[in-house]
């Protein structure tokens, strides 16, 4: 796989030592089992794989090589580069201005923007109407368009299914960004609808059986269906893909749902799944998988609490401390600024979108055995500072350079 320019500022040497290992003794990526590093008093469960993703790496690189081939220009971003904070507020000091905010909002507004200034497209995308605006500016967007290759995947596999005649039904949050992005290039091409759920795929199943009407269907899904759509006859043949950031086996497990009722609904024996269902699996993003599955292979562990480091807006980062919070108690923090001390934390609540104070955090017996790990748009230099912060709450610790001793 490609490998990237990352500014150092990002780059962590503890981190990489730990991840060059897992790489050198796991090449095919297999082994989901932590890395595990005792300090004595406290020891660390790290997480297989997390950080930095290809589709990250990808538009980080771009968007540095930007600034520096550019001086003379100026540079905007179409909204937040990934949703990491460090990452973003960088950017922002080293020059960058944000055309929009991650909820739309516009900042800048179009009539600012000319065909000599550069637009950034961020790793998630962006509207078809967005590029249609790019493009009458003038403002040459294929060069500066970061969009992850695996988001890209998502799209051309919706376009496929939709010249066959199917739905698209996208698995995402309708507010986010990529869900946006991906709704907007599927519906260019045929009907599609947003589903956030398990809980909204059962809706449309209703439907879809004839156990709900017309008036609760346009209610229920109201701004999550594209224009025309006709939901008595644009149901019929389905396809499901995804935001790549949700979980993977929710995602499967909607698709499945769907996959049955849309089979028992036309009453199909199973040589006809493809008249009515589009396999559409080899659409969920690697990354997503690795670190989902990599935080699995955690919770198989003992611990006594988990520790998840990324950005308050950052989907990916979500469903990781989602799955954690199933098991034991789990902390989101953005960095090591969030850890005040041994007693003292901020802590990120992402059901009420509010960050809590908590105290006696790290109030167990020792030996304390913490698992540690973080979403795919956190650098490694932010979970180095979180990992070393909370080593410095113990005494009579091991050095950095005898538990890397592997």
């Amino acid at each position: 796989m490609k490998s990237f320019e990352i500014p150092s500022i990002f780059k962590s040497s503890i981190i990489g030592k730990i991840k060059e290992s897992r790489r050198v003794k796991d090449k095919l990526k297999k082994d989901f089992k932590p890395t595990v590093l005792d300090f004595g008093p406290v020891r660390f469960l790290i997480a297989r794989h997390f950080g930095f993703c290809y589709g990250v790496e990808n538009a980080v690189e771009i968007a540095y090589k930007t600034l520096t081939e550019n001086e003379e220009k100026r540079i905007f971003l179409l909204s937040e580069m990934i949703h990491n904070p460090d990452v973003n507020a960088d950017l922002i000091a080293k020059g960058m201005r944000f055309i929009r905010e991650t909820n739309g909002n516009q900042i800048i507004d179009w009539e600012e923007i000319t065909k000599d200034d550069i637009v950034i497209v961020p790793a998630f995308g962006t509207t078809v109407e967005i590029y249609e605006k790019l493009a009458k500016i003038g403002v040459e967007v294929e060069k500066y368009d970061t969009t992850c290759p695996f988001v890209e995947k998502v799209w051309n596999r919706a376009e496929q299914i939709s010249q066959r005649n199917y739905t698209i039904v996208i698995h995402g949050q309708p507010a986010h960004e990529e869900t946006k992005a991906t709704f907007s290039h599927s519906q260019k091409n045929g009907p599609a609808i947003v589903v956030r759920d398990m809980k909204q795929a059962e809706k449309l199943a209703s439907f879809m059986k004839k156990e709900m009407d017309l008036a609760e269907f346009l209610l229920e899904f109201k701004g999550q269906f594209s224009s025309n759509f006709d939901p008595e006859n644009d149901l019929n043949k389905i396809g499901v893909v995804n935001q790549t950031t949700m979980l993977a086996s929710d995602t499967q497990g909607i698709a499945d749902f769907l996959k049955r009722v849309i089979l028992k609904v036309h009453n199909a024996a199973p040589n006809e799944t493809e008249l009515y269902f589009a396999n559409t699996r080899d659409t969920l993003c690697y990354a997503t998988n690795d670190n989902q599955e990599a935080v699995h292979g955690l919770l198989a562990e003992k611990a006594d609490l988990a520790i998840v480091v990324g950005g308050y807006k950052s989907a990916n980062t979500m469903h990781l401390v989602e799955l954690c919070e199933e098991k034991l108690p789990t902390f989101f923090i953005e960095s090591a600024s969030k850890l005040i001390s041994r007693n003292e934390i901020f802590h990120f609540n992402f059901h009420e979108k509010t960050e809590f104070f908590s105290d006696n955090y790290l109030n167990s017996s020792l030996p304390l055995t913490i698992m540690l790990t973080c979403g795919a748009s956190c650098p490694d230099s932010v979970m180095e500072g979180v990992l070393l912060k909370l080593v410095s709450f113990f005494e009579n610790t091991k050095s950095v350079e005898e538990v890397l001793e592997f």
